[in-house]
């Protein structure tokens, strides 16, 4: 029976180019997991958007001398051209800028504040004699009081992962063109988010036994915060950008961005239906219990998701919380820790401007920080390439349907039934597609599935080289059709089973094996071409590289 799917991926920051780090945390994840789902025949879901309110956005457009409006169009156009040539399959990525976002977090609010979970409070605000201006948190820098980190931004330590506020900081500063600002804490008044009125429903709903499967970061990061105890939180700031405040006496004042860009996985779901034709086709992925969320982010924003964002949809009520929130770790570059500043970093644009989408999406999955940070290599990517993209997978369809359309008047063969040889490799078909979907269906390992596959190649691999059907041919061409029929419904398989991690592949393999339309509408079943179909004459899946690029790449970096 078919399901329902929503899938909620982080909103990126429109202040930059995307970048590796991006793509292996949030990005990739998301999409394989969507077009396994697609092909289960699920109804899914996919939004995001680019987060044109942050912070760093404004800092961005200061630096280009344009309006923040400017930056964020710039980035997200550029986000939109990167989905599409490396195959992420948004159903709808937008904006933080639209009107129907506004309205949304406007209403959102104003059921917060009717149900008693906004209160105004005075609090204390970073300020900047320098510059006469409050200073929104991220602005600031200074000392954690939890782990002593001397780089901790006044909303978030990126080294111990602790939510911060910035008159927490010790020696707080304001750095802006090399130069570092006295702070002043002053004193203003906002409203605030009764987060604490939460912690045991929160603590109730992650005691149910499905978040057993969340993965054991999520898990133990979301718990440790539960346990600090939960404290309100102010959400409006002295901003002149970012989404108005629709309460009274808060005109002045922008909702916080931390607590607005969550509210973009249900703006962009009602954008969606909106401009699908149906504009409650929305509803059934937010409002009936058998859909199933999953919401997918780096783990520095685990907490806004596990605790902040089930808050808000708890107080607004009618709403689904979260069925799992896969967050994955760090990807460090060469051993290093990825630094968009000191340009340590592989930014997408650039490289799908020079070498094609699966390779890396292949190598991405395949060193997927899934569990622990983990790291990428040139060296690596280039052999992963060869060894297994072109040695295993590609040489394997390029030996079957060249010996195949060369002594079958270039079409499938017509076969007996196979023999025991036969039987087993088509019943490990079987088996690893069963397998790869076990990963993949409800809480995801994709490093796993994606081993499901290669393992399925090689042992097609191995099984050719037992028959070796280009003897056969010539001493018995029926045991060769036999060998032949049994290795395509293998690559069949290998051709759904790879769907989901190298899409442009599969279906360029989908074409060769005489498909017509898109691989998707296959499904997740195994068709291989029925007997007697056209082939058409077979070319490489994937190019060898030269060891030379992974030289050259890397040298390319940290300039």
């Amino acid at each position: 029976m078919a399901e329902r799917i929503l899938i909620g991926v982080a909103w990126p920051y429109a202040n930059g180019p995307l970048h590796l780090g991006h793509i292996a945390g949030s990005y990739l994840p998301a999409d394989i997991f969507a077009r396994f789902h697609r092909l289960r025949g699920n109804e899914v879901l996919m939004v995001s958007g680019s987060d044109a309110h942050g912070t760093p956005v404004t800092l961005r457009a200061e630096e280009d001398g344009v309006t923040p409006g400017e930056a964020a169009a710039r980035y997200t156009a550029s986000f939109l051209d990167c989905w599409e040539r490396f195959g992420v399959s948004f159903d709808l990525f937008t904006t933080t800028m639209t009107d129907n976002h506004r309205d949304t977090t406007h209403e959102l609010l104003r059921l917060l504040h009717e149900g008693g979970y906004l209160y105004p409070g005075s609090m204390l605000v970073a300020y900047s004699p320098d510059f006469d201006r409050f200073l929104p948190d991220r602005y600031v820098n200074g000392e954690c009081p939890h782990c002593a980190f001397d780089r901790a931004r006044g909303d978030q330590c990126d080294n111990c992962g602790r939510i911060l506020d910035p008159i927490e900081l010790k020696e707080p500063f304001y750095q802006r063109d090399g130069v570092r600002h006295p702070v002043e804490i002053r004193d203003t008044e906002h409203l605030f988010f009764k987060l604490s009125a939460f912690e045991e429903r929160m603590r109730e709903w992650l005691s149910q036994p499905d978040k057993e499967s969340w993965r054991p970061n999520v898990r133990n990061f979301t718990l440790g915060y539960l346990r600090q105890g939960l404290k309100d939180r102010a959400v409006t700031r002295n901003l002149d950008w970012g989404v108005s405040v629709p309460i009274a006496g808060y005109e002045d004042r922008r909702v916080y961005v931390w607590f607005e860009a969550v509210m973009g996985y249900l703006s962009a779901s009602r954008e969606w239906a909106a401009r699908s034709g149906d504009p409650e086709a929305w509803r059934p992925f937010w409002q009936d219990e058998a859909t199933r969320s999953y919401y997918f982010m780096g783990k520095d924003n685990i907490p806004f998701h596990t605790i902040i964002w089930p808050a808000i949809l708890m107080g607004a009520g009618g709403l689904n919380l979260p069925t799992d929130v896969p967050a994955n770790e760090y990807l460090g570059i060469e051993g290093q820790k990825l630094s968009t500043s000191r340009n340590w970093a592989v930014w997408l644009p650039d490289y799908l401007n020079e070498l094609p989408p699966d390779p890396l999406r292949y190598h991405l999955a395949a060193a997927m920080p899934e569990t622990s940070d983990s790291d990428f290599s040139w060296a690596e990517y280039v052999r992963r390439n060869n060894d297994e993209l072109v040695a295993a997978f590609g040489n394997l369809v390029h030996r079957v349907l060249t010996i195949a359309r060369r002594n079958f008047d270039g079409r499938a063969p017509e076969a007996d039934a196979p023999d025991s040889a036969g039987r087993a490799l088509m019943a490990a078909a079987d088996a690893a597609m069963a397998a790869e979907a076990r990963s993949l269906d409800h809480a995801p390992r994709f490093r796993e599935g994606l081993g499901h596959a290669m393992g399925l190649a090689r042992e097609a691999n191995r099984y050719l080289d037992a028959q070796a059907p280009w003897r056969q041919v010539r001493e018995d061409k029926a045991a060769a059709a036999r060998t032949l029929s049994a290795a395509l419904y293998a690559i069949a398989a290998l051709r759904q089973m790879f769907c989901p991690y190298l899409p442009f592949s599969a279906q360029r393999l989908h074409e060769l094996l005489g498909g017509v339309g898109r691989v998707e509408e296959a499904g997740w079943t195994i068709a291989p071409p029925a007997p007697g179909t056209p082939l058409p004459e077979p070319t490489p899946l994937f190019a060898k590289l030269d060891d030379a690029l992974a030289d050259r790449m890397l040298a390319s970096m940290g300039a």
